[in-house]
């Protein structure tokens, strides 16, 4: 028995179990077993000494072994399945597979080997769920408690500024500027642009300060420029102005030698153009010809701002026209000197006291009749007293003692523009002041640029500009606006007042409107729209055409142009005119190869004009065929029932008596009963004599039947009427 008890203690445990032991116990074939060496028991030096065989000592010495292994085992379970809080007593973690007593359930060494009997309690997802829910609230809870101090801003407020764009400077929510207007009675979206004044109450609304933004100055050096530097006498700028065709373009091709003339379309100047002419004394005259027709008013106006003397011509025998009027209206407000030049004085039927007496009306006197206004009888075709125009043109500004530098950076103004197909972008400018030179960064308008070329006058390349010279430039980004202040400064400078006036300008084509609340859901009947694209040739015709087919007004029909602008006819305005219906129209302007093709494939028409009152015509004609016509309905005969008559097939005949006029076959009926209309549809037959006949005259009797109608009455009048269509025009 006790070599049994000597022997060593093996016992089987599972594999989760977790205890670490020693890799040199376990076997290496079989279960995985953990083995526990015998305790060698306790002696002391001297005891070993004195007694080493002792028999006391190895009598108990088994036993002893035996218990300590024993509570060694069930310490070790105890610390790894069964774990205890100090603070509080929780329930057991411990499960049981079987179904046990728990209150006679005793823990044992086998037991507690045995993980497949009892198996450690998990948390449940429930529970998991809950107490991240719980963490979440409490996180939140104390973030609502944190008071944050409002950062206050510096908002730069500029012109005009979209709802989303003062949203991003606040750095505040565009919903709560929104409603803001929306209490203000005022509706609006993200996209509304705002001027001003309502942009800075909102920023100080919201607790911001407003900064207001200024624009980038254009006028650079400009007054600088006009009294520093090397300042010298400078050419006069004389515009020509006049109604249409009094001659004013064969006025300037008599004083040139050239025949500028020929080349314009139907006979009237359309455009914008700037020449220079040297008089006997080498002393040099810039000329500006305006077109008289009353679409290009703009064009006239831009002519007497940038000009030092107005020639007014007046046909010798045509007299004072309206255009005349409104060049004498320009030219005081521009407050230029004016010199009044009869055209075409070699005319038998030429009445020139007429026109100084009609003048008068207009402050301007001749000097024969003790006025200060100068007076120049011409003739263009002939070529009479040219010279002496061109004197009193020089006396005129020799009076007004015109300088300018010709030092330092150049400023002058855009006369025209327009896209060349090799070219590109080329604009017309008269330079006021400066010298302009090649290479030189410059701004005009909302576009920018190098100048990479310098065309005079006469087609000729030059590498400077003086004063009074109108030169064609190369070298935009963009095409710039006819009237466009052109300036040269810096390349960085450049591109920021572009930018500037590019932004300016798009922000004005959205308005925002402010309404009643009330007045949100009244129903409005919208004018009828007819779309239109325009593509000219040069910024001055474009702007005509939109402002003259602008004045065309109707109160159910009005015109839209989605679309104003220069140069070829692409594909992109073609398909922009089939998304938008509209009508494509080029104004001496002919399409690309691609866009002519396409326009072919989408049966889209591209309708050209060279004359300005024709392309007029052609609108009114189109915005009058979307008018609704008029509708007239005339009587054409009537007759009275007297007998009705059942027919198997054709049911119920009306037999009559044609009392006024003749009724027709598949003409419009109403029958009419005690003066009320009872049917209003179609006659589909009339028989006389059981023959069908297309009409029966006064006096005549027939029967009549009615489509899906047959309650006749004796006495009931048939009346036959025919319906009238007039187009009509705006």
């Amino acid at each position: 028995m006790e070599d049994r008890k000597n022997k060593k203690k093996t016992l089987t445990i599972s594999k989760s179990f977790n205890k670490k032991v020693k890799p040199s116990s376990l076997p290496q074939q079989g279960k995985k077993s953990f083995s526990i060496e015998k305790k060698k028991p306790f002696k002391s030096r001297d005891i070993n000494k004195s007694n080493p065989n002792s028999g006391s000592t190895n009598r108990f010495a088994p036993n002893k072994k035996k218990n300590f292994a024993r509570k060694f085992i069930e310490q070790q379970a105890k610390k790894n399945f069964i774990k205890k809080d100090d603070k509080t007593p929780k329930k057991s973690k411990l499960k049981l597979n079987s179904s046990i007593d728990r209150k006679n359930f005793k823990m044992t060494v086998n037991r507690a080997l045995n993980v497949e009997e009892i198996e450690i309690k998990q948390r449940s997802l429930a529970s998991v769920k809950r107490a991240r829910l719980k963490e979440k609230k409490n996180i939140s809870d104390s973030e609502d408690k944190k008071e944050f101090k409002k950062v206050v801003r510096d908002v730069k407020v500029p012109d005009q500024i979209s709802i989303q764009e003062l949203s991003n400077r606040m750095a505040e929510r565009s919903s709560d500027i929104i409603k803001f207007l929306f209490n203000m009675k005022v509706v609006a979206t993200i996209n509304h642009v705002i001027d001003k004044d309502t942009a800075e109450y909102i920023v100080k609304e919201f607790g911001h300060k407003p900064i207001i933004e200024e624009a980038p100055s254009l006028e650079i050096n400009k007054k600088q420029n006009l009294t520093e530097g090397d300042v010298k006498k400078r050419p006069p700028v004389v515009t020509i102005m006049g109604h249409v065709d009094h001659g004013k373009t064969s006025l300037l091709d008599s004083l040139r030698d050239t025949s500028v003339v020929s080349g314009e379309h139907g006979g009237i100047t359309q455009h914008i153009g700037a020449y220079q002419i040297k008089t006997e004394n080498n002393q040099m005259i810039t000329f500006i010809d305006t077109p008289g027709h009353a679409a290009f008013t703009q064009m006239r106006a831009r002519g007497s701002k940038v000009t030092d003397i107005v020639v007014l011509v007046i046909a010798a025998d045509d007299g004072i026209k309206p255009q005349t009027v409104e060049a004498i209206q320009h030219s005081k407000a521009a407050k230029v000197p004016i010199i009044v030049a009869i055209n075409k004085c070699d005319l038998p039927n030429k009445n020139i006291s007429k026109i100084k007496n009609d003048l008068m009306q207009y402050e301007l006197i001749a000097e024969d009749l003790s006025g200060d206004t100068l007076f120049v009888e011409v003739s263009a075709s002939k070529k009479t007293n040219l010279d002496k125009l061109k004197e009193t043109i020089i006396l005129q500004s020799d009076i007004l003692d015109l300088k300018a530098t010709v030092s330092g950076p150049a400023s002058g103004t855009v006369l025209e523009s327009k896209i060349d197909k090799g070219k590109g972008p080329v604009s017309t400018v008269l330079i006021s002041s400066g010298l302009l030179k090649k290479g030189d960064h410059f701004v005009c308008g909302n576009t920018w640029g190098k100048i990479r070329a310098i065309i005079n006058h006469d087609g000729k390349s030059i590498d400077e500009a003086l004063p009074s010279m109108p030169v064609e430039i190369l070298g935009m980004n963009d095409s710039a606006f006819a009237g466009a202040e052109f300036l040269v400064t810096d390349e960085n400078k450049a591109e920021k007042i572009a930018e500037f006036n590019s932004k300016d300008k798009s922000s004005t084509n959205k308005n925002l409107l402010a309404k009643d609340k009330t007045t949100l859901f009244d129903d409005k009947k919208e004018k009828e729209e007819l779309n239109i694209i325009i593509k000219s040739d040069v910024q001055g015709s474009s702007e005509a055409l939109k402002n003259a087919i602008n004045k065309i007004e109707h109160p159910e029909v009005k015109p839209n142009i989605i679309l104003s602008d220069i140069g070829m006819i692409n594909e992109t305005d073609v398909s922009l005119a089939k998304a938008s219906k509209a009508i494509l129209l080029g104004f001496n302007v002919k399409p690309n190869r691609e866009a002519k093709k396409l326009a072919e494939e989408q049966g889209i028409e591209i309708k050209y004009y060279n004359i300005i009152y024709k392309a007029l015509e052609a609108i009114q004609k189109s915005l009058s065929g979307l008018l609704e016509p008029d509708i007239n309905e005339k009587v054409i005969g009537s007759a009275e029932i007297l007998q009705i008559f059942k027919v198997s097939k054709a049911g119920k005949i009306a037999g009559s008596k044609v009392t006024n006029g003749e009724i027709k076959n598949k003409s419009k009926a109403r029958l009419i009963r005690d003066g009320a209309v009872v049917y209003d549809g179609e006659i589909t037959s009339i028989f006389r004599e059981k023959n069908a006949v297309k009409e029966v005259k006064t006096g005549l009797e027939c029967g009549i039947s009615l489509k899906d109608f047959i309650d006749f009455k004796e006495k009931d009048i048939i009346e036959s009427y025919q319906i009238e269509r007039i187009e009509r025009e705006i």
